[in-house]
Parts: C-alpha cells; sequence; structure tokens
C-alpha cells in the first residue's frame, strides 16, 4: 500500500508541475484512487485537512484585497521613486518596498502592485523592464516568510507546528525567523545594488497615484496587533489566530460593502484557486502520514546522516532551496513539515532549527527559475504581456546569486542560533 500511496503522490505532483491538466481534476482524481483503494479513508481524508490554515488564508487575502484597493501600496511606491536620485537607487527603492508589502501581503497581489510602477520608470527610459521585474518578485518572495501571514508557506508551517505571530520574531528567548530573513535580505539586496548601480540616470517624474483611502491600513495594522497580543495569551484555543484573522477580514468586507458596495468582487478576486488547491494537498499528504510514508522518509534521512545534526539541517535547507527552484512549495511545504519535526526528535535536536530551516529554503529556492514561485511566473507574464520574452538565463543570472547570498546568510544565523 505504501508503494500505491507514493506513486500516486510522485504522479500527481509531476503532473501539476508540468500542468498536464487542471489542478482540481488532477487533485480529484488521486484523491478519488486514495479513497476507492482504501489507502485512506473519508474520516482520513476530512481530519487531513488544516482548517485553521485555511481560515488565516482567506482572512487575509481579503484584507490583502482591500489593501490593494486603498492605492496606499501603488502612493508609497510612486514617492520611493520621485525621493530617489538615481534610477538605480529608484528601482532598488522598489524592491525594498515589495519586500516590506509582501511580509504582510500575498507575494503575487505585491507583484501586482508595484510592477506597473518599474514599467513605468522603464518606459521613460526606454530601458528593458526584464532586471527590474525579477527584482520585484525575488524580493517579494524572501520577505514572505518573515511574518507568519506573509505567505501560504508561512501560514502553513504556523498552524502546523503551535507557532503564533510573535514566534517568528521571539522565541523561546531567541531570535525567530525574521532575523534570518532581515539578514538574508541585507545579503541579497547587495546582489541586487551590484546589478542596478550602472543605471545612473536621474530619477524621472511618474504620475503620483491618489490614495482611495487609509481605511483598509489601518485594519491590517490592527490584526497585526491583534495577533501580536494574542500570543501572550496562556492556553488559548488552537483557533484563535484563524478566528482573528476571519473576523477582521469579515470587517472589512462589511465596511466595504457599506462605503462602496463592491464585497462582492474582492470576493470574487480571492485566490480561490489556492484555497481549494490547499484543501487537495493536504488530503494527499494526509495519505503519507497514515500509510506510514513520512515515517520511513525520516528515518531515511536520519540514517543516511548517522546522527549529524549539522548534516541533517544542511540537507534539509538546500534540498528545500534546489526542489522549490522546479517545484511549488505549498505542497512540499506540506509534505516535509512532518519529517522535518521526525528528524528534530531523533536528533535530539530544536524542532525549530529544521522547521525555520525548512521554510528558508522552501520560500527562497523559488527565486532561483521563472517557475520556481508564483510571484515569478506572474512577473514573467506581465513582461510577456508587454512583449518582452524571459529566457530561462535572464532569471537565473538574477535570482541565483540573489537566492545563494540570502538563504546562505539565513542558513548560517539559524545554526548559530537554533543549534544548541
Amino acid at each position: 500500500m505504501k508503494f500505491f500511496v507514493v506513486a500516486i503522490f510522485l504522479i500527481t505532483y509531476v503532473l501539476l508541475m508540468l500542468k498536464k491538466g487542471h489542478p482540481f481534476i488532477i487533485l480529484g482524481g488521486a484523491i478519488g484512487l486514495l479513497l476507492v483503494s482504501r489507502a485512506i479513508n473519508v474520516t482520513q481524508a476530512i481530519s487531513s485537512i488544516n482548517y485553521n490554515v485555511l481560515a488565516v488564508f482567506l482572512g487575509t487575502m481579503v484584507l490583502s484585497g482591500l489593501f490593494i484597493f486603498s492605492a496606499v501600496p501603488a502612493y508609497l511606491a510612486t514617492k520611493l521613486v520621485d525621493r530617489s536620485k538615481t534610477v538605480g537607487m529608484a528601482l532598488l527603492s522598489v524592491c525594498l518596498l515589495a519586500g516590506f508589502i509582501s511580509s504582510f501581503v500575498e507575494n503575487v497581489a505585491t507583484v501586482l502592485i508595484v510592477a506597473p510602477i518599474a514599467f513605468e520608470v522603464a518606459k521613460k527610459l526606454k530601458a528593458n523592464p526584464i532586471p527590474f521585474l525579477i527584482g520585484i518578485a525575488v524580493s517579494s518572495n524572501l520577505q514572505g516568510c518573515a511574518t507568519m501571514i506573509g505567505d501560504s508557506p508561512s501560514i502553513i508551517l504556523a498552524l502546523s507546528s503551535g507557532m503564533n505571530f510573535m514566534d517568528f520574531f521571539w522565541m523561546k528567548g531567541r531570535p525567530g525567523i525574521t532575523f534570518a530573513v532581515e539578514l538574508g535580505a541585507i545579503a541579497s539586496f547587495y546582489v541586487l545594488y551590484l546589478l542596478f548601480k550602472k543605471y545612473k540616470e536621474p530619477v524621472i517624474q511618474i504620475e503620483e497615484v491618489k490614495v482611495k483611502t487609509w481605511v483598509p491600513t489601518w485594519f491590517l495594522a490592527a490584526m497585526m496587533s491583534t495577533l501580536a497580543l494574542s500570543s501572550f495569551i496562556k492556553n488559548k484555543p488552537t483557533y484563535t489566530i484563524a478566528f482573528i484573522c476571519i473576523l477582521y477580514g469579515i470587517i472589512g468586507l462589511i465596511w466595504h460593502e457599506l462605503k462602496h458596495r463592491e464585497s462582492i468582487s474582492i470576493i470574487k478576486d480571492l485566490d480561490w484557486h489556492t484555497f481549494f488547491f490547499l484543501i487537495g494537498i493536504f488530503i494527499l499528504v494526509g495519505s503519507l502520514t497514515y500509510t506510514g510514508v513520512i515515517d520511513d522518509v525520516a528515518k531515511f534521512i536520519t540514517g543516511i546522516t548517522k546522527g549529524n545534526k549539522f548534516l541533517a539541517y544542511t540537507i534539509i535547507v538546500w534540498l528545500s532551496v534546489f526542489l522549490s527552484a522546479f517545484i511549488d512549495n505549498i505542497p512540499y511545504t506540506v509534505a516535509m513539515i512532518p519529517v522535518a519535526k521526525l528528524v528534530a526528535f531523533s536528533l535530539g535536536a530544536s524542532p525549530e532549527l529544521f522547521l525555520f530551516g525548512l521554510l528558508i529554503g522552501t520560500s527562497l529556492g523559488g527565486n532561483i527559475t521563472p517557475i520556481g514561485a508564483s510571484a515569478n511566473v506572474v512577473s514573467v507574464g506581465l513582461l510577456r504581456k508587454n512583449h518582452y520574452h524571459v529566457k530561462f538565463g535572464d532569471f537565473f543570472k538574477i535570482g541565483f546569486p540573489f537566492t545563494i547570498a540570502a538563504v546562505s546568510a539565513a542558513y548560517l544565523f539559524l545554526w548559530f542560533i537554533w543549534a544548541r
């Protein structure tokens, strides 16, 4: 039965990666085969779904949509461009802003917010916008794992491991993953600086975006403050974080309906594809857990490392970097979280070392290739729409050094802090 479940999982993964059919049909077929073969039953399939993750995802997506609607991010981008002395510094500033926004807003949405500014600057300079859009994409992917609500893998990791909002900043008396990400950002943004410093032309004026409303910004800030405060409540229900996110999402929708009569459009524009995709992936990975495959993978990693904690940590981080360069990081994250926990337990190591390392690898590995992350795919699509063809090498020569710099710094920091 294990062989059958692994075969179904791998075939599904390959079909999803190669885009051989609609993802929902592929996942539905795989789950149907698992149920018919009795590899798992309906009860196990339902219990595999992490409803807390889905609730947090929906709540934050609603506020992200309202934040985009408010035009505040685009307004900040134009302000940064106007205050920069050279085009290179303006573009670096826009990349930094993209990273900041993606700490709280989904990465694809971040690219859609900031990309028009980069196109405008490139158009007036008669320059090729390809490196600018790539810079924005990789920057958003980097900072997406800096907070609990920054990207889907962060949400999945936090709620699958009992982490709260503040644990990403400070956990068990030690610096959390946010510090590792920011250290990686310093290293990787130096790479962008070297790439963009050749653009020494003076900054051109671009039309300033007017803010529609600041209310969604306050909603977003209030939600993060509430999540931070909830971190200090002891013995709180497991659904607390999910409840907070859904509550603010509902409040945001009610406000939007009363003020602008457009709540239906916000709901329609939510990333329902990822929402239902997550449900299918949870069930698929659940089959690996129930049949003991996850335990076998953890034992294999522990066995080949022969009890060497540093080697096991290194394998998890850099294997994640390599695989995430070519495959979707959502199913990979869901599958590897229990593996990382079991490896840590078998080696008597801190689980946070392996979990944070896993998140760094999966979130940043996607920056190497144009298909490694959804934000990359969207950036390439926007360029293609504007008649610019992105070659694999174009993306690789920016994404690869950016990724190696960021991962290396974060990887060493996490080992230094959490290995003891």
